[in-house]
């Protein structure tokens, strides 16, 4: 399965809440109207909740760049399904998104790539936040430290911070949690960023993991869940360079789904 990330941050003089609308009730329903021609197996928008835990997060860490006003999450089944959409009508489809893209996100802040999953704790498909229900998405794109490349910090957070969280995560009372990692072999992102004038690079990955938003509020006064917090912070600084990385939490919204 490849995923393609896509952060947004709203246009300049828009409101979220304005942007999150436009974005649900105009834009989503574009991208479903051409998903077959596209070849999308999955499309899930992310909106981020303005909630006092996405200040919390930033702070435990230090200080991160602002939270996202969303993610758009599209998934195909393998590279050739992707392949397969490289066509006259397919460019046209992507086009077409692009001019409505215009209406409501700042292109050039809103980075794009294309990513493979790994999933650490609970790997069903099927946990999603739900707008009405209890559990939020808690998205963090971040990058490696300066002084590591690429392959180095992914493999450090693939093989030693994805068992330390795997260890703790009851501790968090984690539903779920996933790594996706930025691939830099797959082919088109390069075009579709540069159509969009995006001047923001592509972040090392992201990890996402799903939570009652009742046991984020009460996770400081827990031990268990205050000592689980430390361990991975303190992990985290190993390969992340927090100032240039950024964390939320959000409600998803599906409007694909083929599985």
């Amino acid at each position: 399965m490849i995923r393609l990330e896509f952060v947004l941050r709203r246009k300049p003089g828009m409101s979220r809440a304005d942007f999150q609308a436009y974005w649900r009730n105009v834009h989503g329903p574009l991208v479903a109207r051409h998903s077959t021609t596209l070849g999308i197996h999955r499309y899930i928008q992310l909106h981020t909740l303005d909630d006092p835990i996405n200040d919390a997060l930033a702070v435990a860490r230090g200080g991160m760049e602002p939270e996202y006003d969303g993610v758009a999450e599209l998934w195909w089944e393998n590279p050739e399904t992707l392949a397969a959409a490289n066509t006259a009508a397919g460019a046209a489809a992507l086009q077409e998104l692009l001019e409505d893209e215009k209406n409501f996100i700042d292109l050039p802040k809103s980075p794009m790539w294309f990513a493979y999953e790994y999933p650490q704790v609970n790997p069903s498909e099927y946990v999603i936040a739900h707008e009405h229900g209890p559990l939020v998405k808690l998205f963090f794109c971040l990058r490696h430290l300066p002084h590591q490349s690429l392959a180095e910090g992914q493999l450090y957070w693939r093989t030693n911070h994805g068992p330390l969280i795997r260890s703790v995560a009851p501790g968090f009372r984690m539903q779920r949690y996933l790594q996706v990692h930025y691939c830099e072999d797959i082919p088109g992102v390069k075009a579709m960023s540069e159509a969009r004038g995006i001047t923001t690079a592509p972040y090392s990955g992201h990890a996402e993991a799903w939570f009652n938003r009742g046991d984020l509020m009460t996770m400081a006064n827990i031990p268990e869940a205050a000592s689980a917090m430390q361990i991975a912070i303190a992990d985290e600084a190993k390969f992340i360079d927090f100032k240039r990385s950024a964390m939320w939490i959000g409600k998803e919204r599906v409007f694909i789904d083929r599985r």
